[in-house]
């Protein structure tokens, strides 16, 4: 595990089919170095966001440009982290809308949400999208990880069938696209996402297998024990309490999963829920959270999607006295208690949507912490839900991209500006530089400038 002097950065804690990677630490640079952030630059990490059905956008939009705005009501519970993030008006994925193809703007609006393309309308296999911007910086950066790439989500859809309006549910239930006609669907379920960062998936997946193993299953950190007690006799002080607050982050995750699949609360009659999957949405999308801190935080991969829902979701949210159906609900025709509602659920999301960002703010990660060194884009395929419209989307991002980005303040670009320029910019800021993506002409301005 050691090398010289120094501890090299692509250490597990390896036992039993199980590989536990480490966060940074001192010891991986050498020790002359110093601290491992003089010598090591930590990557930028990027993550997408997605909510289903549009915003409210009278709570989302403030009346001031710049950095003296008035947090609206949707966004209040980021009022702590005002200056880590910023907000764009006025951007437009044009592809989105019908261009003659009639309706089926949710489809629509998932599918060009990462893409800029407008997709094929069809219900059969022959579907036909673009390449997402996830996917052209995992297809450049994405080999300097254990994983490319993963795509998340907590809401199960079909891969198949007609989905809406003649659209394929291919396109309803991924926003993230390797290519024209290879969707990348997201996994809703924390033990298999789990598993696979940690390598402890058993490949028998016959439920009553499963079960019995989960009864005799051990946590990841015993089958790796001994190579921790052996690393940490090589560790300075600072590195063993960076190590030891790591692990019991792993092993809180583990528990909470564990809680999940034990639970006695039944499952909705018509809702799939593989083991491991929490009653709880928000439990669910926190959890879900946790665990991209942590792949950050390790450097497993730097690039994730995440799905707040499949668009045209119509999960209800009880939990905050919602019982009516979240897509339903978005065709309010300006009823007034429809659209509280509505508001309800969209501040909800950014309040799980803090959680992440409160996390990544105060995980350490080289000099500073997984926020300074990430770009996070929360938004929406749709702005108003209710007409489906497609231009002057609910973007959100968050993060300072290593002092690339300005956060704090809230910037209007001119109208009908593609959302893929905003796209392009990014990947400009981790060292990926494509000519074009989807319907992009040109970069944003205004991002880094104080």
């Amino acid at each position: 595990m050691i090398t010289g002097k120094h501890l090299h950065r692509r250490t597990f804690l390896r036992g039993l089919g199980t590989a536990v990677a480490l966060p940074m630490l001192d010891a991986m640079a050498p020790a002359f170095a110093g601290r491992a952030s003089d010598l090591v630059a930590a990557p930028c990490r990027l993550s997408f966001a997605y909510v289903p059905n549009g915003i409210i956008m009278e709570g989302w939009t403030p009346a001031a440009e710049g950095a003296r705005f008035e947090i609206p009501e949707i966004l209040k519970p980021l009022a702590s982290s005002r200056q880590d993030w910023m907000l764009l008006s006025g951007l437009t994925q044009n592809n989105g809308r019908a261009l003659g193809d009639g309706p089926g703007d949710h489809a629509r609006a998932a599918a060009s949400y990462l893409t800029g393309v407008h997709p094929k309308k069809t219900k059969g296999a022959d579907i036909k999208n673009g390449i997402s911007v996830d996917q052209v910086a995992a297809q450049a950066i994405g080999d300097r990880t254990r994983f490319p790439s993963l795509e998340l989500g907590v809401e199960h859809g079909r891969m198949a069938g007609n989905c809406d309006s003649g659209y394929s549910c291919a396109y309803s239930n991924s926003v993230a696209w390797r290519g024209e006609t290879s969707p990348l669907p997201p996994e809703v379920n924390p033990r298999l996402v789990f598993e696979r960062l940690f390598g402890t998936a058993d490949r028998n997946t016959d439920p009553a297998y499963q079960a019995k193993q989960r009864r005799y299953r051990r946590s990841i950190l015993d089958f790796v024990r001994e190579d921790t007690q052996q690393l940490k006799s090589h560790l300075g002080p600072t590195d063993r309490r960076k190590l030891d607050e790591y692990l019991y982050a792993v092993r809180e995750i583990e528990k909470r999963i564990e809680r999940a699949e034990n639970g006695v609360q039944a499952a909705p009659p018509s809702l799939d829920r593989p083991a491991g999957i929490p009653i709880d949405y928000a439990e669910h999308v926190r959890l879900m959270y946790d665990l991209q801190v942590l792949a950050f935080q390790t450097d497993m991969t730097r690039i994730i999607t995440f799905m707040y829902g499949m668009e045209g979701s119509n999960r209800t949210y009880r939990e905050i006295g919602v019982s009516g159906a979240h897509h339903g609900l978005t065709h309010h025709q300006g009823n007034e208690e429809k659209i509280r509602d509505i508001t309800k659920i969209n501040r909800y999301h950014i309040e799980q949507f803090a959680y992440f960002v409160d996390r990544l703010r105060s995980t350490p990660d080289g000099d500073g912490s997984l926020l300074d060194h990430s770009i996070i884009v929360y938004g929406s395929g749709l702005a108003d839900g209710n007409k489906h419209t497609h231009h002057d989307l609910p973007v959100l991002v968050a993060g300072h991209g290593n002092g690339k980005l300005h956060p704090g303040r809230h910037l209007r670009y001119a109208d009908e500006t593609p959302m893929t320029n905003l796209y392009l910019s990014i990947l400009d800021r981790v060292g990926v530089q494509p000519e074009s993506l989807g319907d992009s002409n040109g970069r944003l301005g205004e991002l880094t400038e104080l």
